[in-house]
């Protein structure tokens, strides 16, 4: 009796508490709100800044900040004309560079992004810059940080906002939390499932051409990803399922839609 009223009380909670990615349309669950999660992502993100050395006077430190710019304004642009204001509320977009052989980046929840200078050689200019932003900004639009606090909280048994999970289990909440944003992991990566990551991959390699970056490059930055590394381990970027080449079938089957956004960014 007890397990059939949870299940009740667990059903009801997800198709009150789900929430629709923008572009994709895909229904997540959304327990914790930006109110909620963003101080904390904004807290984890300065953190990492502290630890780390910051690059900014030079010009690939100035490209990654141009680079998510561009895409930000686009992105924002593109979230206010198709009625999605409401799912930016509290971003605060910021890039940085640091400073670490690392090959990877990552974006916080509500726009924190950072690149590590391993990954630049990769990217190799401005537009493969905009491939690795385009997909670390879509992480933040489609709330994923927040959809994987949600469903460790269900696992876990913490039903309600995250607010009402800390009165339920405050030691449990805060460790999800911790472990939703990376923190206590190398360097606060995020590491997220297949399934986010070819989400990320479709919608950024949209934010990008909205943008005016030519998504036909996106491709080329896979091959440069993947050349030379047979039989190492992967780098940070890859380090979660689908590998290189699925990506790049995945993204060539997303070029179309991708294109005719590119033209609309040049017709403007």
């Amino acid at each position: 009796m007890i397990r059939r009223i949870f299940a009740i009380v667990l059903l009801g909670l997800v198709i009150y508490a789900c929430a629709k990615v923008p572009m994709s349309g895909r229904s997540q669950l959304a327990l914790v709100s930006n109110e909620e999660l963003l101080p904390m992502a904004y807290q984890q993100y300065n953190q990492v800044l502290k630890e780390n050395k910051v690059i900014t006077n030079t010009p690939d430190g100035q490209m990654v900040v141009r680079v998510g710019k561009r895409i930000a304004a686009a992105v924002d642009q593109y979230m206010k004309e198709n009625g999605y204001e409401k799912e930016m509320q509290g971003f605060a977009w910021e890039f940085n560079l640091i400073q670490d052989a690392i090959v990877n980046a990552w974006c916080m929840p509500g726009g924190k992004v950072a690149f590590y200078t391993g990954i630049i050689p990769i990217c190799k200019d401005e537009t493969g810059i905009a491939v690795v932003m385009g997909h670390e900004v879509a992480h933040a639009i489609a709330h994923h940080g927040r959809e994987r606090m949600s469903n460790a909280m269900v696992m876990n048994g913490l039903l309600g906002t995250a607010q009402a999970a800390m009165g339920q289990n405050p030691t449990l909440t805060q460790s999800i939390f911790l472990q939703a944003f990376g923190a206590g992991g190398e360097l606060g990566m995020l590491s997220f499932s297949r399934k986010h990551e070819l989400e990320a991959d479709q919608l950024g390699l949209n934010f990008m051409a909205l943008a005016g970056y030519d998504p036909r490059e996106a491709p080329g930055f896979w091959d440069r990803m993947n050349q030379g590394r047979e039989g190492e381990a992967p780098p940070e970027f890859l380090s979660t399922h689908p590998g290189p080449n699925k990506r790049k079938e995945e993204l060539i089957k997303q070029m179309p839609i991708a294109l005719e956004y590119y033209e609309r960014s040049k017709a403007k």
